[in-house]
């Protein structure tokens, strides 16, 4: 955003400035931030903007800012340098865990699906199928692994945008706008890219390429089941990955299920069930009552019902052919932990 237009608003004057820590740098630098009567700072996505490398434009903003002030730091996890953060610029700190840690996150179900390396794009077609969520989010490793998946979603049918640090802030709002109005079903995204993301009708989160960590698949997963929604989060596990994703999973102390992805077969079953429950099934009345016995009587009902199916079908992408895989290749290391886990 224009860094001049912003100048002029602070030297209008305001209660609350929100910005990045590059940004409020520059600002200081400038003379255009003056930190004399501020009374409370809030870092908010601390551990993630660590992780990025911003401690040095933290410590300026914090080192430029008032001693008599209220420091409050939000992070999804409190690995050591942020423990450390802490202790250098908060005083008589106390410490909220919204959440029980030696209880796993129970508006989250995990699940991983054991797959071909080939197969890791067909089993994200059908992982998408099964769920058919309002939302999802779809993590890669890399930006061009976000661009792949992203064009073979397009490609494939699905309503898919993408997040990465290579778009515009335009391109950017308007990816979200597209997720949050529910014309995008999928957002397709790094995990710099999806840092800060309010999207409340999440209720599936894709591990495409496995966490590096315990704390960036906790990270990842906590965008989904959040106040009080259930939701759900996958990991797509190659069959050469499978040892390194039962460390990560196991480190991170969840509760995983194993299985196969969804096979075609499956999914179709899974449409014809959805179907017979689907709301469009409602009484009607009036001139719709008509038109539809009027097409009764021109048809035979079982071609009117064969149209139908052949409709919902077209509104759905085609699910993808992928082998099962034989899930009791190597010994699961989260027995303890994982009570549905299907090698047991």
């Amino acid at each position: 955003m224009s860094i001049f237009q912003e100048e002029r608003a602070l030297r209008g004057g305001c209660h609350i400035v929100v910005g990045t820590p590059g940004r409020l740098g520059d600002h200081l630098r400038r003379g255009n931030l003056d930190l004399a009567g501020l009374r409370v700072v809030v870092l908010d996505e601390a551990d993630e903007m660590l992780d990025l490398g911003f401690r040095d434009e933290l410590e300026v903003i914090l080192d430029a800012a008032p001693t008599e002030r209220r420091t409050m730091m939000f992070s999804a996890t409190i690995p050591h340098d942020i423990a450390t953060l802490a202790r250098k610029y908060q005083r008589n700190a106390l410490r909220i865990d919204t959440i029980d840690r030696a209880v796993p996150h129970d508006d989250i179900e995990y699940r991983a699906m054991l797959v071909a390396g080939h197969e890791t794009e067909g089993a994200l077609i059908n992982v998408l199928r099964w769920y058919e969520a309002p939302g999802t989010l779809v993590f890669c490793a890399t930006r061009e692994a976000t661009r792949r998946l992203h064009g073979a979603l397009l490609d494939h049918g699905f309503a898919a945008v993408m997040l990465s640090g290579e778009l515009s802030q335009h391109e950017r709002t308007a990816a979200l706008d597209a997720l949050r109005s529910g014309r995008a079903r999928v957002g397709v995204c790094t995990d710099v890219a999806a840092r800060g993301l309010d999207l409340p009708a999440l209720d599936l989160v894709v591990h495409a390429d496995l966490p590096t960590n315990p704390e960036t698949l906790l990270h990842r997963s906590g965008r989904t089941g959040r106040a009080g929604r259930k939701g759900v989060s996958v990991l797509i596990v190659g069959q050469s990955k499978r040892r390194r994703a039962e460390q990560v999973t196991n480190a991170a102390r969840v509760r995983v299920a194993w299985s196969n992805a969804p096979g075609a077969a499956e999914i179709a079953l899974r449409d014809r069930e959805r179907f017979m429950t689907d709301p469009m099934f409602a009484p009607v009345e009036g001139a719709e009552r008509e038109d539809a016995l009027a097409l009764l009587e021109a048809h035979d009902p079982v071609v009117v019902a064969a149209a139908l199916l052949r409709l919902a079908r077209r509104r759905v992408p085609p699910a993808a052919d992928i082998m099962p895989r034989a899930l009791a290749t190597s010994a699961c290391a989260l027995r303890r932990f994982c009570s549905a886990c299907s090698c047991r």
